[in-house]
């Protein structure tokens, strides 16, 4: 019987040297939650975690930005609203938008910010049914090009946690057209929409697919014994857990080190 890791022994799930130099920022504010969670499946998958802070004014030479999920802030005013205007933030904004499309992630609360930050078109408001939700979400893989998905295939089925108050994504329909039209649907909600998100959608892109935004959390779903306890359909879960969310982290860790599809 092979032992488990012990809780803080994050273990790399990919020995491939290359991939280790890869070094993935993890950003964290006042009230974010998730950042060691990230930080432990950025090494799950083989790369380097960075700690970033948001007071911090460079991002270093980090090859890409994982902002992770919490209430930044407290949520006060809205969710992501003031840690939009952090100082690393504006650095964050830059790199992404630059010539060399820094890859961000954006998860939950990141996902959030990643909207009043206008990296990513529309709003999160609250859940339709006003309530915080945790549960194991099935969701489908949209676009499998982009740089936090290229270890999926397009239709995929995955299942990852979600917990979330304020997950309702909104735009107008203009928005949700062109979003679809140019396929910046990323991930939708399979079977049940867990807070009304328009057109079922839990995640999507820019249009040059560095910057995703998502609600659900990868990041709890990358290691055996930790993961969803309930294997659902299309799940390649084993043994009653499933590592469905090491694929964003290995993605990004491939298209930094050039293994583009």
């Amino acid at each position: 019987m092979t032992e488990l890791p012990l809780i803080g022994e994050a273990v790399a799930v990919a020995a491939n040297p290359r991939l280790a130099g890869a070094k993935i920022g993890v950003v964290t504010f006042p009230g974010t939650l998730d950042d060691r969670d990230a930080a432990r499946a950025v090494r799950l998958a083989g790369g380097t975690a960075v700690e970033l802070w948001h007071g911090d004014t460079e991002i270093g030479d980090v090859d890409a930005v994982v902002i992770p999920g919490g209430f930044s802030y407290g949520d006060y005013l809205r969710a992501g609203a003031i840690a939009r205007f952090a100082p690393l933030m504006s650095k964050i904004i830059d790199a992404a938008n630059s010539d060399a499309k820094l890859p961000v992630l954006g998860i939950c609360n990141g996902f959030q910010i990643l909207t009043e930050s206008h990296l990513l078109p529309g709003s999160m408001i609250k859940n339709d049914h006003l309530k915080f939700l945790c549960r194991d979400q099935i969701l489908r893989v949209e676009n499998s090009n982009t740089a936090w998905t290229l270890d999926y295939e397009a239709g995929q089925e995955i299942t990852i946690p979600l917990k979330n108050q304020d997950g309702q994504y909104i735009a107008d329909d203009k928005t949700l057209d062109a979003l679809e039209a140019e396929g910046r649907v990323v991930f939708r909600y399979v079977g049940f929409n867990p807070n009304g998100s328009r057109r079922d959608i839990a995640g999507i892109s820019n249009a040059a697919g560095n910057v995703v935004g998502l609600m659900p959390h990868p990041e709890h779903a990358v290691e055996q014994g930790f993961g969803p306890e309930t294997v659902l359909s299309g799940s390649a879960g084993v043994g009653g857990t499933n590592t469905d969310g090491l694929g964003f982290f290995t993605s990004v860790l491939t298209k930094i080190v050039g293994g583009d599809k």
